[in-house]
């Protein structure tokens, strides 16, 4: 099974068992905390994201993959082969220019649900080969799945102080998918060390000061979130804080020692970057239309903000920049 993810494309595969989740405690002080924000989907998953045997009713075990979707240097901010439009703005970021707006790398190129979730479900049809008779379900990145939890599990690598799964050879820049199974599969040893030690970078390079504490996220003031998930036009105190992203954010992983040392550019053609999402025109988002905004970008990433949010996040970096400016 592992050698079949292999071939597909998945950069490395694991086996999780299903107990209760260790970090239970720990979800329900955040969520109490308030720190989901808007995000009340979250508390809706809860029960099953700290008891995931219940996700799938009959799952024996979960096959973890990563796949590595690294587009190159994480300082530049822009993809092998991405040029940056006009002059670039003193005080921004290298590579950023005051006509296109910074993006997450994870959303340089088509949609990861669709990439991922074809090759998924082709590794699962390998899983009912291998044993027959078995069940599978698969999730990328949706559901109440606790993910990077079960990556920890399935030996792909150990929660970091910026809440994401580092793993020890490919960094932390990869996609997490799931496939649950009645297989009676043997599951791997988990991943034990916390190979942060005494590691800060991610903590203080925030820019909003997101981190509560280390492996604590207070989600309403992550530029991820306000950028994506969060739908409400923006008060006048979150504006600022999304800077120059327009979609999402790279820089606590981009400082992180074990991406600097180990993260690789990605090879896979399904993920190469497309220049009008790695470096989108902040002007063309402002005026797009609903159905301009679709046929461009509605099968990438920037489908879940939408035409409108996209629009709120592009007059908020317009805005930002517009003061910086000397």
């Amino acid at each position: 099974m592992k050698r079949r993810a292999l071939d597909l494309g998945f950069d490395a595969v694991g086996v999780a068992s299903l107990e209760a989740n260790a970090h239970a405690d720990e979800l329900d002080q955040w969520l109490a905390a308030g720190y989901a924000g808007t995000m009340a989907y979250l508390h809706r998953q809860a029960e099953k994201r700290k008891h995931p045997a219940r996700i799938v009713p009959d799952a024996q075990v979960a096959v973890v993959t990563l796949t590595n979707y690294f587009h190159g240097s994480a300082h530049s901010g822009l993809a092998p082969g991405v040029s940056a439009p006009a002059a670039e703005h003193p005080g921004l970021a290298p590579g950023v220019s005051t006509a296109s707006g910074r993006v997450a790398q994870y959303a340089w190129s088509t949609d990861y649900h669709t990439v991922i979730g074809r090759r998924l479900e082709q590794l699962a049809t390998a899983v009912r080969e291998i044993v027959p008779g078995a069940r599978t379900r698969c999730y990328v990145d949706a559901g109440p799945v606790p993910e990077r939890e079960l990556a920890q599990r399935a030996g792909l690598g150990w929660i970091g102080k910026n809440t994401m799964l580092i793993n020890p050879t490919i960094g932390s820049f990869t996609f997490i998918g799931v496939i649950f199974t009645d297989a009676e599969l043997v599951a791997d040893l988990p991943f034990q060390a916390d190979r942060c030690g005494t590691c800060r970078r991610c903590l203080e390079a925030c820019p909003t000061d997101a981190f509560v504490e280390s492996r604590t996220l207070d989600a309403r003031r992550c530029i991820s979130y306000l950028t994506i998930e969060h739908t409400a036009p923006f008060r006048d105190d979150e504006r600022p804080l999304v800077g120059d992203w327009l979609f999402g954010c790279d820089v606590c992983q981009d400082v992180c020692p074990w991406n600097i040392s180990f993260a690789e550019t990605t090879s896979d053609p399904e993920l190469a970057a497309r220049p009008e999402v790695a470096a989108p025109d902040l002007a063309e988002l402002l005026a797009v239309t609903p159905d301009e905004f679709e046929r461009r970008f509605g099968d990438t990433p920037f489908e879940r903000p939408g035409a409108a949010g996209l629009r709120r996040n592009a007059a908020a970096v317009s805005a930002n920049r517009a003061r910086a400016a000397p």
